[in-house]
């Protein structure tokens, strides 16, 4: 069994790396369990991930926990998804503290059930001031409704005078994005063998690399997520530029 770990350079770790968290329904359907047994168990997968990126210095982590169209899931199943989510938060608050792991979120917040909203801006708020991992949850979140609203903030900008059309470039529509603060991911990764990015930072994901693992997120371990940076690290990213160009001193 390879030790993916050890191979890891740790001058070229991602700043940043995005989760597509898929499988947990499928997982548990094979287990003979519920399908809210998938997340309780993809919970333990997100400690297990968090706890690899600190390790190993990656900066930033998204994870898809929730997307505009999950809301279309059967009404016990996202209930029991949110209920989840605020037990979560709850818990894993003296974790964030005692690790030095900032949390925020991208997404129509104001969608979120009252109490979800408020234990996510709290927490938030509890942990503004770390400075380690920044950990980014998206939720009621979809790349599509994220570019028409930056759309629109940009047309009224425009509008308003204080924004020239001839003015608008890659900087406008990125302070205009959910994700202004954060840069961009290096490395986006998808479990359970779906080989798509499901309506997942279109925008900021122009030129990061993709990873797609059959495992399922249930059983993602810490050297499933080694092995997907040290896959990462093998690649040339040359940004539309050649290969002689990149090795050019």
């Amino acid at each position: 069994m390879n030790d993916w770990k050890t191979q890891i350079d740790k001058n070229r770790v991602p700043s940043h790396v995005a989760v597509i968290m898929d499988g947990n329904g499928r997982w548990a359907k094979a287990q003979g369990l519920p399908r809210i047994n998938g997340h309780f168990q993809g919970v333990e997968t997100v400690r297990r991930v968090t706890e690899a990126c600190s390790e190993i210095g990656v900066k930033y982590l998204t994870l898809y926990a929730f997307s505009t169209e999950n809301w279309n899931r059967p009404k016990d199943e996202v209930d029991a998804l949110m209920s989840l989510m605020v037990s979560s938060l709850k818990a894993e608050l003296p974790t964030f503290l005692n690790n030095n792991i900032r949390l925020k979120a991208i997404g129509n917040l104001s969608s979120l059930p009252v109490e979800c909203k408020e234990e996510l801006d709290e927490t938030m708020a509890a942990t503004s001031h770390l400075n380690g991992l920044t950990l980014i949850l998206a939720l009621s979140y979809s790349s599509t409704w994220e570019i028409k609203n930056a759309i629109q903030q940009i047309a009224l900008k425009v509008k308003q005078g204080v924004l020239e059309v001839e003015d608008i470039d890659d900087q406008v529509v990125d302070s205009n994005l959910n994700t202004a603060e954060f840069p961009h991911p290096e490395l986006m990764i998808r479990t359970s063998g779906e080989v798509r990015i499901s309506n997942f930072l279109l925008w900021q994901l122009a030129y990061a690399e993709l990873y797609f693992t059959e495992t399922m997120w249930p059983d993602f371990s810490k050297e499933d997520f080694y092995q997907a940076i040290v896959n990462y690290q093998n690649r040339e990213r040359r940004f539309g530029k050649t290969s002689e160009q990149i090795d050019a001193p």
